[in-house]
């Protein structure tokens, strides 16, 4: 009986794990919407309601430039369409990643990152914030929850340009939005409604260099999750070094690994 190394039984698991990965899982989504404009503008579109929607440009996993100091975001998918307006699209399985104030920092870090120096304000792109959630947030039963900033004492838009959607992934239904909620949910290719969702469904789970990048995917996910916990480490030997108060912060700083303006940081916090 052949045994197999720790490399094989990983990517035995990584296999498994493929299977039974679905469009409402991150790093699914990821490589499903990955230089993918035709998906994503077909999903826009339903989701908006914007059947004249076109989509120019979208990327996956967009890092987005922050101020000094503030807590950067990366974007599931952020795409631009053909009058400018910017679509950040979210996953969240849990309701905590759905966050009211979750959704108004993507929000406003978008309109950092589309306005520059010399711009006039009202330069600013309109932008969509899209957070699809596995469960219903509001509990509403509806399929999709807009949420717009309205002036109180008029009763009218604030229309500052800002859109925020909450979908509902467990709504169900003949409607087009129904349907894309089942696709969204589905592990196999075959029980989806729409060829695009199930085209590259079927070609990330069965075509061999799909497979190959999924785990390849899956892979950096790992490493970057070690990665980050070993930074975290770091960051509370820090801590604690900064608390005990016997070194100077060049030696803290090289003996944690950590860069000396980072212990800076943790010092000022």
């Amino acid at each position: 009986m052949d045994i197999l190394t720790a490399t094989e039984l990983q990517h035995q698991k990584d296999l498994q794990r493929l299977r039974d990965l679905r469009p409402m899982d991150d790093d699914f989504m990821r490589c499903l919407f990955k230089d993918n404009i035709p998906l994503a503008e077909f999903v826009l579109r339903i989701i908006t309601g914007k059947q004249d929607l076109i989509i120019t440009d979208c990327k996956t996993q967009k890092d987005m430039k922050r101020l000094a100091g503030a807590r950067s975001i990366c974007l599931d998918v952020y795409g631009t369409d053909s009058t400018g307006q910017r679509y950040d699209l979210e996953i969240q399985r849990q309701e905590k990643g759905a966050d009211p104030h979750r959704a108004r920092y993507h929000s406003s870090v978008i309109d950092i990152e589309n306005l520059h120096s010399g711009q006039e304000f009202k330069e600013l792109p309109n932008t969509y914030t899209i957070f699809i959630i596995e469960k219903d947030f509001y509990g509403k039963g509806k399929p999709v929850y807009p949420i717009e900033r309205i002036n109180l004492a008029t009763g009218k838009s604030f229309d500052d340009g800002t859109h925020i959607l909450y979908v509902n992934g467990e709504y169900r239904g003949e409607s087009r939005l129904g349907k894309l909620m089942h696709d969204f949910n589905c592990t196999k290719a075959d029980d989806m409604n729409f060829e695009l969702m199930s085209e590259r469904t079927r070609y990330l789970k069965e075509n061999p260099k799909g497979v190959s990048e999924m785990c390849r995917i899956m892979e950096d996910m790992r490493n970057e999750s070690l990665n980050e916990g070993i930074q975290e480490e770091k960051r509370m030997t820090v801590i604690r070094m900064l608390t005990d108060g016997m070194l100077t912060l060049e030696k803290i700083a090289e003996y944690s690994g950590l860069p000396l303006d980072e212990v800076k940081k943790l010092k000022a916090e």
